[in-house]
């Protein structure tokens, strides 16, 4: 079962709604139709009393099943296709989060025949309507989306000289598309095409794109050969280019009738057809082709174009959700996708990660070609290589890109160390926030962001939220705790794991759990002090001081069930050497001694114990107001992976995931599975420590 379906009515016996046949087994594979058909039943059995209505998609050779059916039971037949802006892969990497339906028996890209989404195009708008179809526009312009977006931005170096020039743009099709025939032109208009395009402006270079699954090796295009004159004014690009980039320098772009004609207009290209495809006949393309009778004399605005094709005709699903959504939230959908997926090298190498970690790795890396590596001499000095935490790399040629990938701030329900997947991870190619001997992105975005006010404004309300909701990194803890009555100061000392790298690397004087407890009695003499062990020293995953730390005589109270949140809410100081209980601390207005250098050290916000002539307390000279100290470690550096999409999401979603991920009872699987997980490591460790002996 997939996202999309666990989100809908169970289909039983007692679904009241009509039934739809989907009788071809590539209908029955598109798991996302079931959530952009809710108000249909969907049938994969050939039961004419059980169904209302049939499926076909488009006109491909399989909807010849659905027509015969529906024609000899006297059904009504639904066609479906993918929507204009369809997903982040091509179709055969990836379900369609769009498709268009047609209850007329047509569908859009056959003029021979009235479709629905012409009648929409025909139909009057108010001006809301058109001001909601231009800002959709302009949306859809500056987010650089396509109907598919798996590629980077930018020209290849080849095509950059030319792009200044303002080539002509000519757009072939695979062969056999249903849209060729059914626009009314054949394999020879591609040929006219091109010719057209070369006679016409006989001075501009003249650009052959592709189609992306002739790229792939999976379809045939209309150009396999040229001859040597025209091979000598047209640059083929057989290349992954994203649509946007070569839109964008464009002249005029020549189709038959590919979508590229339509996105051309949204990006103001004049545009001229050898098909009829569904936006040829209003006025706004050149048209080879006679224009059908029933558009004749009707001519329309872009704004009732994209009202029509992109808002009323389709429907639009959130990947997140599971759920139909609106063309803005699935254009803001894929518009993080690509710039997520543009960060990092195309090619990553994963330095020793380990079989479990190395899909969460391809998670967080996605739009980067990622191979797994086992040793560091294996390692190819061309390309980016990616390590988990501070690990050395001696050896590595300078220059090559190093990404270092550790826990995000608020990373799950659940410790780590008991594998337990994550949903944010920080992905850093200077160096880590943990690691107070050199500059990390984070302490970069916190030295010279221009934070401005509504990223403030988004910083301050994604606060609130997190502390009414109670989230914290790992959100562990079951019990409850009170502030003891009378204590006029009241203390919290959160332990860690004194193998920690943020020790090693940001702590000079006081450098383990003890030492800081006696360096919190001597600052607080007066302080009712509790302790808090670290959760993966209390779950028996890390060695750490657990033992050593004796109430009455090292603090006040030791507290190991009450989860985090209902300690920082009750306390009134925490003091720290490195833990990011001191930032959970901030955010609840509490006030935080650090004794090392965490990264939110040394601007303004804490009290900071540690050597003045630090290294890195020099290099941080900033002030910082606390939505901007936020808005760094929450928005900006890290990496948040949806559980439900598995695509990037953005923090404000990572939070209401993480809300229902604490509130849904476990299963009785998943808590044996958590149960083996735990059973495994300690083992584990324990062959560890006596093999170390």
């Amino acid at each position: 079962m997939t996202f999309a379906d666990r989100l809908l009515p169970a289909q039983g016996a007692h679904d009241p709604r009509p039934g739809l046949a989907r009788l071809t087994p590539g209908l029955r594979r598109v798991p996302t139709l079931a959530a952009m058909l809710p108000e249909w039943r969907l049938v994969d059995r050939r039961a004419p009393a059980d169904v209302a209505a049939v499926m076909a998609w488009g006109h491909r050779p399989s909807a010849e099943v659905a027509e015969t059916f529906a024609a000899r039971h006297g059904l009504p037949l639904i066609r479906v296709e993918d929507g204009f802006l369809r997903s982040v892969e091509l179709g055969s990497r990836c379900p369609p989060l769009s498709i268009v339906i047609d209850d007329l028996g047509g569908i859009h890209y056959d003029p021979h025949r009235p479709s629905r989404l012409e009648r929409q195009i025909l139909q009057p708008r108010d001006g809301a309507a058109i001001a909601r179809a231009l800002a959709l526009q302009q949306q859809w312009v500056e987010a650089r989306v396509s109907k598919y977006n798996p590629v980077r931005d930018g020209l290849p170096g080849a095509l950059r000289h030319e792009a200044a020039r303002a080539p002509v743009l000519v757009i072939d099709q695979t062969a056999g598309d249903a849209s060729i025939a059914g626009s009314g032109a054949d394999a020879t208009s591609f040929p006219r095409l091109l010719e057209a395009a070369l006679d016409e402006h006989p001075h501009a270079p003249v650009w052959l794109k592709v189609h992306p699954d002739v790229i792939a090796g999976r379809r045939r295009g209309h150009f396999e050969a040229l001859s040597a004159a025209t091979s000598a004014r047209v640059t083929l690009i057989a290349g992954d280019v994203h649509p946007p980039a070569l839109l964008e320098v464009c002249r005029a772009v020549y189709v038959v009738s590919s979508q590229m004609g339509f996105e051309a207009l949204l990006h103001g290209r004049p545009v001229r057809c050898f098909g009829l495809p569904f936006y040829a006949g209003w006025g706004l393309t050149e048209d080879h082709l006679p224009t059908p009778a029933r558009r004749r004399g009707q001519p329309r605005t872009l704004a009732d174009l994209v009202h029509a094709a992109l808002i009323e005709h389709p429907r639009h699903l959130d990947p997140e959700t599971g759920r139909r959504c609106e063309p803005e939230r699935l254009i803001e959908h894929l518009a993080l996708q690509r710039r997520m997926r543009a960060r990092w090298p195309a090619q990553v190498q994963a330095l020793g990660f380990s079989r479990w970690k190395r899909p969460i790795v391809q998670a967080f890396l996605q739009g980067s070609r990622v191979e797994p590596v086992r040793q560091p001499q294996q390692l190819d000095p061309a390309r980016a290589v990616a390590v988990w935490g501070r690990r050395d790399l001696p050896g590595l040629q300078p220059g090559t890109p190093v990404l270092r990938l550790e826990d995000g701030f608020v990373r799950s329900v659940g410790l780590g160390a008991e594998l337990v997947r994550p949903l944010s991870w920080i992905v850093d190619d200077l160096g880590l926030h943990f690691d107070a001997s050199r500059p990390s992105r984070l302490e970069q975005l916190l030295q010279h962001h221009a934070f401005d006010e509504p990223l403030r404004r988004r910083a301050a309300i994604l606060r609130q939220a997190l502390i009414q909701a109670g989230l914290t990194k790992y959100n562990v803890g079951q019990g409850d705790w009170r502030r003891p009555e009378g204590a006029r100061r009241v203390v919290l000392v959160p332990g860690q794991v004194e193998t920690d790298a943020s020790i090693r690397w940001g702590c000079a004087q006081v450098r383990d759990n003890a030492a800081l407890l006696a360096a919190a009695r001597r600052a607080e003499p007066g302080a009712w002090l509790v302790y808090k062990p670290h959760p993966d020293v209390l779950a028996g995953l890390r060695r750490g001081e657990r033992d050593r730390v004796v109430p009455g005589r090292d603090c006040d109270e030791v507290v190991t069930t009450a989860p985090m949140h209902r300690l920082l809410d009750q306390v009134d100081a925490v003091h720290v050497m490195t833990s990011l209980a001191g930032f959970e601390a901030l955010l609840r207005g509490r006030e935080v001694i650090t004794w090392g250098l965490p990264f939110y050290a040394g601007w303004g916000l804490t009290d900071d114990r540690a050597p003045p002539d630090s290294p890195a307390l020099r290099r941080r000279q900033r002030r910082l107001q606390l939505d901007e100290l936020v808005a760094a470690a929450l928005i900006l550096y890290p990496t948040y992976v949806s559980r439900r999409s598995g695509a990037f999401t953005t923090p404000e979603r990572a939070l209401r995931e993480l809300i229902e991920w604490r509130d849904t009872p476990t299963t009785r699987g998943e808590r044996l599975q958590r149960l083996r997980r735990q059973l495994r490591l300690k083992l584990l460790g324990t062959l560890a420590r006596l093999l170390g002996r």
